[in-house]
């Protein structure tokens, strides 16, 4: 008898998905919601962000996957039976990661925003470009895809700096960790870029106090979450000209809101929660093989733990 996943979600189609893992597993059905019957034996579950109670309806889960790496939307959740719950970790996630930061850092070091305005503006305007060597670019969040965006901007010969909670090395990154070492690396960060999991001890780590820290006119980038970031804070900031200029991917709340400040604001860019997306044909994968390791009795790869959020 064929077992079934449910697929869920909002901003992913489902066709892609389908045709990956039932390609790789013949003896799985992917259904939406609204088609699983009373004939579907529903094991596994992939989802993003699934509405209130809908584990509820799946008794005979096994295994739940988030389509992302982030596990924080699934944390504090009372429907969540007691399966393994497991996040994406492939390499075009990260290799489609690094590009948007590359493009962000890319786009403040070389001067793009100004640029932009003089033509708008109908002005020639010359600003000498600085050595890559010079500018500071400081990573918040040394992960699996923070910690690929570091050596990346590394390699392009950026003086990248790192900040985790817990102690980690990465040639070419000067690594700071713990609540004493964030002031002064803040201080010395020219281009901040966001890339921490949402948990209680992150969620907005980033306060006035810690944007204060930032160098006048410092740049800001965030593709992790937007509760990281007292986002109150940040607009101040950005409107003071204290932070120079944002470049956006994720927001309190999704979508952002009609008319909120951030929309109007010149020295920001706005980009709709799509740094880095799970790409089913490569995605598929891990999926099927944690399929495969569940049904053998073993315990999934890339298992995250809710109390934790990651």
């Amino acid at each position: 008898m064929s077992e079934t996943l449910v697929f869920a979600s909002a901003v992913d189609p489902v066709e892609p998905w389908r045709t990956a893992l039932e390609g790789l597993l013949p003896d799985l059905r992917v259904r939406t919601p609204e088609v699983i019957g009373a004939e579907d034996d529903v094991r596994y579950a992939l989802v993003w962000k699934p509405p209130a109670g809908f584990f509820a309806r799946y008794p005979g889960l096994r295994l739940v996957t988030i389509l992302g790496a982030g596990a924080d939307a699934l944390a504090g959740r009372d429907d969540l039976p007691d399966v393994p719950v497991t996040r994406l970790s492939d390499p075009e996630m990260a290799r489609m990661m690094t590009h948007y930061v590359l493009f962000a850092v890319l786009r403040y070091a070389r001067n793009i925003p100004t640029f932009e305005a003089a033509q708008r503006a109908g002005r020639w305007h010359y600003v000498h470009p600085r050595e890559a060597r010079e500018i500071r670019v400081g990573v918040l969040g040394l992960g699996e895809l923070g910690g690929a965006a570091a050596l990346e901007l590394a390699r392009q010969g950026f003086s990248v700096a790192g900040w985790s909670r817990t102690p980690k090395t990465l040639p070419g990154i000067a690594c700071h960790a713990g609540p004493d070492a964030l002031i002064p690396f803040l201080a010395q960060t020219e281009i901040l870029l966001v890339m921490l999991p949402l948990t209680p001890e992150t969620r907005r780590l980033i306060g006035a106090a810690e944007i204060a820290a930032l160098p006048r006119g410092a740049k800001l980038v965030n593709v992790s979450r937007g509760a990281v970031i007292d986002e109150a804070a940040l607009v101040a900031a950005l409107a003071s000209g204290h932070v120079g200029g944002a470049t956006l991917d994720v927001f309190e709340t999704e979508p952002l809101a009609d008319g909120h400040a951030l929309w109007g604001m010149e020295n920001v860019l706005v980009t709709p929660h799509l740094a880095s997306v799970a790409i089913p044909a490569s995605a598929a994968r891990q999926i099927a093989e944690n399929i495969q390791r569940v049904r053998a009795g073993h315990a999934p790869a890339q298992r995250v733990d809710l109390t934790r959020g990651y």
